[in-house]
């Protein structure tokens, strides 16, 4: 309460004081009753001006903005960081449960595979056991951290996400302990990206809405891995960390050399629109092998188109079609290699494709469903890789997830896999998947 007011409150006080007062006073000294009627509209005019003034001075404090909130500390979270960072955290929480039967023996039960859709793990020519194989897990639970700055009219972000799907510290008996794993760690500044984040090459705009981790694994180019990468406008180019994995000759045993001396090279364009996006990007790769005796190398060159159509309010269609040589460690987690190798160590680029269309509905604003089918195919050389190769892998997914509260899914997906080697060999794999997730 400022002075004004408690001084327009005391004298309104004093003036009632004085109405009830002042009467008496003059009826005792006999004043003449038009004396009195006039005293008494005279003070009666002064309560009314003080009231007035009062309620002036009470609408305008009721104007003036509050005051600002108070901080929860006084100082910075960030005490490094640049004057005037915003600092943000979220993640989620997700818990993953399934139920595999396969046809051709059981998947390890130190394989991937046995945490979300791995095709590669899918069993070939092994022996049917009865039952499926129930497997639980928190391992995609996800935290991030994020720092984003203006300054001098640059912008700056750095961005750090970690999940738990590292090696087992613990085991299902007793402790369930996990790993904090990098997934992204990068730096940015205007056009600049350094770090580690998606490879240029992938487009995760374009996934699917899955239960699984990927969904359509087979179809799906999938690396996150350090580069440098520069964008302007809808045109993106990066230079990232090459890595060669091959087939060894005649046992198609899976090898990887570190050996390369030229970075991968990417170039990406994005259309956005109002009915979605469409994108377009190129790879070129140096394949590379050396032993004590011999360095052999050779290129490969990959296309990929992807994209989301929203059809209408409750609708989109995704897709990805991707093809090229030396495409195996960027397609379907590797599912097929990159080279092939002579029996001079010499390397011969392994030929591939895979793609995957997916159609999203929202049956209202709780429930949405999906339904996607995936594939890959590799054109192996029996005589370089033998038949016991993978040459096909494809899947079935549909799924349906629900949302009683914000943030909060409920889901339950049933996918059917296929894999097929070289020698015309398959076996099939039928999962539930169902989740619990929580993002905040």
């Amino acid at each position: 309460m400022n002075r004004h007011t408690r001084y327009a409150r005391s004298a309104l006080a004093l003036a009632v004081l004085m109405a009830i007062a002042v009467p008496g006073q003059a009826l005792a000294q006999d004043a003449g009753a038009q004396d009195l009627e006039a005293r008494i509209a005279q003070l009666e005019a002064m309560v009314q001006g003080l009231k007035a003034e009062l309620d002036a001075q009470k609408a305008a404090e009721a104007a003036k903005p509050a005051p600002p909130a108070q901080p929860i500390q006084a100082g910075t979270i960030m005490p490094g960081a640049n004057p005037g960072t915003r600092f943000s955290f979220g993640g989620f929480i997700k818990f993953d449960s399934m139920y595999t039967d396969t046809s051709d023996g059981e998947i390890p039960d130190s394989s991937t595979g046995r945490l979300f859709y791995v095709p590669s793990t899918i069993p070939v020519g092994g022996v049917d056991e009865d039952g499926a194989d129930l497997d639980s897990h928190i391992q995609f639970s996800r935290l991030w951290f994020g720092a984003d700055t203006d300054l001098d009219g640059h912008k700056l972000k750095a961005y750090l996400e970690m999940d738990l799907f590292g090696g087992a510290l613990g085991n299902e008996v007793a402790t369930n302990t996990y790993g904090v794993t990098i997934r992204h760690a990068y730096v940015s500044w205007d056009k600049w990206l350094a770090g580690q984040t998606w490879s240029n090459f992938q487009d995760a705009g374009a996934l699917p809405d899955a239960v699984d981790f990927v969904g359509p694994t087979e179809g799906t180019i999938f690396v996150r891995q350090p580069q440098l990468r520069y964008t302007s406008g809808p045109w993106s180019f990066s230079l990232e960390n090459p890595e060669t994995t091959y087939a060894a000759h005649l046992t198609g045993a899976r090898g990887a050399s570190d050996d390369n001396s030229l970075p991968d090279v990417t170039l990406r364009y994005l259309h956005k629109a109002s009915w979605g996006h469409f994108t377009v990007a190129g790879l070129a790769r140096q394949l590379k092998y050396e032993t004590a005796t011999t360095s052999e190398s050779e290129s490969a060159f990959a296309l990929s188109v992807s994209g989301k159509w929203n059809v209408g309010a409750n609708d989109d269609i995704r897709y990805m079609i991707s093809g090229g040589s030396g495409l195996g460690r960027y397609l379907a987690f590797g599912l097929g290699p990159d080279a092939m190798t002579a029996a001079d160590g010499s390397l011969e680029a392994l030929d591939g494709y895979g793609g995957f269309i997916a159609w999203r509905h929202a049956f209202s604003p709780k429930l949405r469903g999906n339904l996607f089918y995936s594939m890959a195919q590799f054109d192996n050389d029996p005589l370089l890789t033998g038949l016991g190769v993978t040459e096909s892998a494809r899947s079935f997914h549909a799924n349906l997830i629900y949302s009683p509260l914000p943030k909060i899914d409920i889901g339950a997906e049933l996918i059917w896999g296929n894999r097929e080697l070289e020698s015309g060999a398959d076996g099939d794999l039928r999962r539930l998947h169902m989740h619990v997730k929580y993002s905040f």
